[in-house]
């Protein structure tokens, strides 16, 4: 059974999955996953039928979703998966029924490039489209981090990363004019890290 699991689902973040359960990612929607990485969350949907696009900015990540794509879903062209920044996407305005952010916003140097990645992922989001994204925040570890400059702290983990927090998350929904489907949901990782899951759905106007 687990064997089966991993088959059809791969290892997708369980908060996307939950977004599955609750019929929130329609059949057939167009996808995208910027900042894809391996596609770790794209197993499932490649296998039943949705419109995958992916991009990202290693040559060798999207190397490997062309070939994952080739093998679950042969009917989708190489060029849906695109070598680019998440800043900077080649996908129209407007051209997703589901973006998808996953371990990625937290890599900003700073606020300008966090604006304009959000900026980015919303421009490619339709009216009335799922954004979903996962990322680094300080919630609940508050005085466990160090201090960098700006929002860049150093975390009990080792690593260095952007960090957000719920008053930012709040404000740039209601900036974008979107709406939070969940309220902010928060995962401590006991003394090393804090993710949160940050789905909104994009105004109709």
């Amino acid at each position: 059974m687990t064997r089966d699991l991993e088959t059809q689902f791969g290892a997708i973040d369980i908060y996307l999955f939950d977004q599955l359960l609750r019929g929130r990612i329609a059949p057939g929607a167009r996808i995208v996953d910027m900042g894809c990485g391996s596609g770790r969350n794209l197993v499932y949907l490649l296998r039943s039928g949705h419109e995958v696009f992916a991009s990202d900015s290693d040559p060798a990540a999207i190397d490997q979703v062309r070939r994952l794509a080739a093998a679950l879903a042969p009917a989708l062209p190489a060029a849906n998966f695109r070598v680019e920044p998440v800043e900077r996407p080649s996908f129209g305005d407007s051209f997703a029924d589901v973006v998808l952010s996953s371990a990625v916003l937290h890599f900003a140097r700073d606020d300008r490039q966090f604006d304009e990645m959000v900026g980015a992922m919303w421009r490619v989001l339709k009216p009335g489209g799922l954004f979903f994204a996962r990322l680094a925040s300080d919630i609940g570890i508050e005085t466990a981090v160090r201090r960098l400059a700006g929002r860049r702290c150093a975390l009990p983990d080792g690593t260095e990363r952007y960090l957000v927090d719920a008053a930012l998350l709040l404000d740039v929904t209601r900036r974008l004019s979107g709406r939070l489907l969940d309220p902010l949901k928060t995962t401590l990782v006991h003394e090393q890290r804090s993710m949160t899951t940050w789905v909104a759905r994009k105004s109709q106007a």
